[in-house]
């Protein structure tokens, strides 16, 4: 059964004209049901982790002074949100939606969250809508309780994932892969152990034929037993912060042999949705929708 971690929280408040697009995280588990693509079994709540996950990523002091609301006015700007105990709950629990998906991975092969993709999160500082790096937190659970030797974080957001570049720079068993806009946020880039930067305005057939180039061989060197996959949508033309320029299908067809890949190596998935900022919001929820229709039809 495809699991996907969702809760309520996950769509917290924000002030009137935020750019971020909070009301997706309603609308798209609300699409999946009704289209039938999901029922109500296929989502969990996650809950409050363990908090030595979280500080086996991030420095303590930064984690508690987030819990404690005793950030700096300056690191709290560089968030991009207002900061409050019902955001930082709210990225606790996302956090755990992604710890939780990645034990179901392990057991159906694939599991996704709703939210999550937060990769701009540093070990010492947040940024850009980011607070806690989820997909840091659950490959860390997976190595210290003896789940996963080798993995691999995918990051296919617009946006490089600097965060998570950043916190595994001295770690030989997380390899970290982004293929992000070369011109766009961040613009001061962390290292990688694999970047691909795009030109602007590239399109399906240039980045599929990167994406088809390398992944494979990816995977063959590197013999990962787990995957974690970043399938951000503001790789769409139509995207407010992205640059880059995918239809839809052609965002689909990235997600279809991201996942195949996974599949037929036979290695668990878990995906965080990552960033998508077009300006209708049907276009954002279609691009992550379908991200889920592929996982249930390539694997259940």
């Amino acid at each position: 059964m495809l699991k996907i971690a969702y809760h309520p929280i996950f769509k917290h408040s924000l002030p009137k004209g935020h750019r971020f697009p909070m009301e997706k995280y309603d609308l798209l588990p609300q699409q999946l049901l009704y289209e039938g693509t999901c029922n109500e079994a296929n989502f969990f709540e996650p809950e409050k982790p363990n908090d030595k996950y979280i500080v086996s990523v991030h420095d303590p002091e930064y984690y508690y002074d987030l819990v404690n609301l005793t950030l700096d006015q300056r690191a709290a700007r560089k968030i991009g949100f207002p900061l409050s105990r019902g955001l930082v709950h709210r990225e606790v629990l996302i956090a755990d939606g992604t710890i939780k998906a990645s034990e179901f991975a392990l057991e159906f092969g694939i599991a996704m969250n709703i939210a999550g993709g937060t990769h701009h999160a540093f070990s010492d500082h947040g940024e850009a809508f980011c607070l806690l790096n989820d997909q840091a937190i659950g490959a860390r659970y997976l190595q210290q309780n003896g789940l996963a030797k080798k993995i691999l974080i995918v990051d296919l957001d617009v946006h490089q994932g600097n965060g998570t570049a950043e916190i595994f720079q001295n770690d030989s068993l997380v390899f970290t892969f982004s293929m992000h806009g070369k011109s766009n946020y961040p613009f001061k880039k962390e290292k990688s152990d694999l970047d691909i930067a795009l030109e602007n305005g590239t399109e399906d057939a240039t980045y599929l034929d990167i994406l088809k180039t390398t992944l494979p061989q990816l995977i063959a060197e590197q013999e990962p037993d787990f995957i974690y996959y970043l399938s951000g949508v503001d790789v769409v033309a139509t995207d407010k912060l992205g640059k880059l320029g995918l239809s839809i299908e052609g965002c689909k067809a990235r997600d279809r042999f991201v996942l195949e890949q996974c599949k037929t190596n036979q290695i668990p998935v878990m995906c965080s949705m990552g960033g998508g900022y077009s300006a209708e919001i049907k276009t954002i929820v279609e691009a992550h929708a379908n991200t889920f229709r592929l996982a249930q039809d390539l694997y259940f």
